[in-house]
């Protein structure tokens, strides 16, 4: 058998977060729909989501004993140069054995001893940037690799402009591809037609400061019978506010987490949410109004870029995290009444979609193959 019937083997790396994984298995989507038995193999963080979400969606992959260095001086870095080490041994070990013709690197500090090795060992890679001010593993890696996948402008600021591809973020296939029936779709959250639907989440585990701030408001949320809220709470906050006073109003449906992400944005005039690139590809994917509250928690502050990234361009509507509690429910009701200003913030973030993101994404990754005679 020549070497152009070989299978092609890609590694991808990283993970840490949804916003991480959902992207990456949307590129391994991409490139198996482009070349159907490429061996794809993951590498995560033990203990990590990806390490759940990966074989659920049918690929193998290996962890890596490896976290990211915490801002704040504490004991837990003190564990850092020995876990750098045993994921750099352990790297070196996978990428030997598995001999991938591309590695991938979407973020996430298990990408960081993947792709460093895969560039000691010369194969050819390339990492994904989700956000507009680039997280310390992919600043790190960019000298080392040969392509950076962007979704933002101006990322010549911390990357070679020479190896910059813009191609946006990649998002799940069923966000935005299918036409959904509204009334099934507010049947299935318990939800009322004739009203204007505000949807509130902070990703599967749930943001504490957006509860609270929720939480807070429900006088005002029952002055406004008009308008209903759909709220994602997350998995580790649902049992502390679903007897709240907020979570019992009858225009309120509070869940611990929604699968179903595509009937929600199809019933919602007004999302809520922080600014991670992913939720920002999505509610660009569906044209989808928002207010975004950057977390505080994040590494370099990424979201707030994020969301000032929109924001200058009218595309969503940004509220700092310590303001949300006063102002999150009054704001919301503001904007999602104001159906003029809804329809130039749904128009202008339409125009950041970029649906054919992981097939570029893949021709990218195909671009580098080692070529064969």
């Amino acid at each position: 058998m020549s070497n152009t019937q070989k299978p092609k083997k890609i590694i991808i790396s990283g993970g840490g977060s949804g916003g991480h994984v959902f992207p990456a298995l949307a590129i391994a989507e991409a490139i198996r729909a482009k070349e159907p038995d490429t061996e794809i193999l993951f590498v995560g963080a033990k203990g990590k989501i990806e390490m759940e979400k990966v074989p659920l969606a049918g690929y193998p992959i290996k962890g890596l004993w490896i976290s990211g260095l915490h801002r704040k001086l504490t004991m837990r870095n003190l564990a850092f140069p020995f876990k750098l080490i045993s994921s750099l041994a352990k790297s070196f070990g996978i990428v030997r054995s598995f001999r991938p013709d591309v590695v991938v690197g979407v973020g996430g500090f298990a990408s960081g001893p993947v792709l460093q090795v895969a560039s000691w060992l010369g194969i050819p890679t390339l990492i994904q940037e989700q956000n507009s001010y680039p997280g310390l593993t992919n600043r790190l890696l960019a000298k080392r690799v040969d392509k950076i996948c962007i979704a933002y402008d101006r990322m010549e600021r911390y990357f070679p402009k020479d190896k910059l591809v813009m191609t946006g973020n990649p998002v799940r296939k069923v966000i935005g591809t299918e036409k959904i029936d509204q009334a099934a779709a507010l049947a299935h959250f318990g939800l009322e037609p004739n009203k204007r639907t505000l949807f509130s989440f902070g990703g599967s585990l749930g943001a504490q400061s957006i509860n609270e701030a929720l939480a807070a408001n429900a006088e005002l949320m029952g002055k406004h019978p008009e308008v209903q809220l759909l709220w994602q709470a997350g998995k580790l906050y649902f049992e502390r506010f679903k007897e709240s006073e907020m979570a019992q109003l009858p225009n309120v449906q509070i869940r611990p987490f929604i699968d179903r992400m595509d009937l929600a944005y199809s019933i919602t005039d007004l999302v809520i949410a922080r600014a991670g690139a992913l939720t920002i590809a999505e509610l660009s994917q569906v044209s989808q109004p928002s207010i975004l509250i950057p977390s505080p928690n994040v590494a370099e502050d990424h979201q707030t870029m994020n969301a000032k990234a929109l924001m200058e361009k009218d595309a969503a509507v940004l509220l700092p995290d310590p303001q949300a509690e006063e102002q999150v429910i009054s704001l919301a009701l503001e904007v999602v009444q104001d159906q003029a200003r809804l329809a130039k913030l749904a128009e202008n973030v339409h125009q950041l979609a970029t649906p054919e993101a992981a097939t570029l994404i893949a021709e990218e990754v195909f671009k580098l193959l080692p070529k064969t005679d």
